[in-house]
């Protein structure tokens, strides 16, 4: 689950992509590196998310499962690269 990339579906940050850092039982723990850093992630339940197929690249799954330092400008990265896709195959909007 580490390293997948979510949307969310309920709070003010509806619409927006995440990248999972880390998880537990019912609630995940979220970065997108500009907000939410991968050092003080958001803490969100499975059920306001969206689980996409997708996952950031292997190079940075396997560093968010090290737990890295300095993390937070790839992440940020792969957000931005992740919602550039979705917004070019699927025409929806996804906030920045």
């Amino acid at each position: 689950m580490i390293g997948r990339y979510v949307i969310s579906k309920a709070g003010h940050d509806e619409g927006r992509v995440y990248v999972v850092v880390a998880c537990e039982q019912d609630y995940l723990y979220l970065a997108d590196g500009r907000l939410k850093k991968a050092d003080a992630p958001k803490k969100k339940k499975k059920k306001h998310v969206q689980i996409t197929n997708s996952s950031a690249d292997r190079e940075l799954t396997e560093a968010l499962e090290r737990k890295d330092a300095h993390l937070d400008d790839r992440i940020k990265y792969a957000v931005k690269q992740y919602s550039m896709q979705i917004h070019k195959l699927e025409g929806t909007y996804v906030k920045k």
